[in-house]
């Protein structure tokens, strides 16, 4: 304990960043709790894909998207999502998955697609990033 106090009296501005990065961090958290709604973790979102064959959405830019995605996914890019609204169908009450890389911009896309009218949009929590990590498949085709 002596020594982390000797650290912060040495280092206060260090400390003082640690403390602004961890509450920004927190903050982000609650943002993304409070904003995107539930956020689906792997096992969820196979039990969705299973159980109710919902609308598989790719939010990355294509480059990406054509490097690995889930299958059956659609590649609507979050700059362009607006445009490709339209092509979900127009049943609004069919669910929604929503990835990007590591799920922070699926969040932002869920909150467009809800305020365009879709009730069921599930953001998946760490996005492909934890997708792969679970070691389920992703397809190129």
């Amino acid at each position: 304990m002596a020594q982390f106090i000797e650290f912060v009296s040495n280092h206060p501005v260090l400390f003082a960043l640690l403390g602004v990065l961890l509450i920004l961090f927190i903050a982000n958290e609650i943002h993304g709790a409070i904003a995107g709604g539930k956020r689906l973790s792997v096992p969820e979102a196979v039990r969705l894909i299973n159980d109710r064959d919902p609308i598989i959405l790719d939010v990355r830019p294509p480059a990406d998207f054509k490097k690995g995605h889930l299958l059956h996914a659609y590649n609507a890019p979050i700059t362009k999502l607006d445009e490709h609204i339209g092509q979900f169908g127009k049943d609004k009450t069919r669910p929604i998955l929503v990835y990007c890389a590591l799920g922070s911009t699926a969040v932002t896309a869920a909150e467009r697609l809800r305020k365009n009218g879709f009730a069921e949009v599930y953001p998946l929590r760490g996005g492909l990033n934890a997708w792969l990590g679970a070691n389920l498949p992703v397809t190129t085709r």
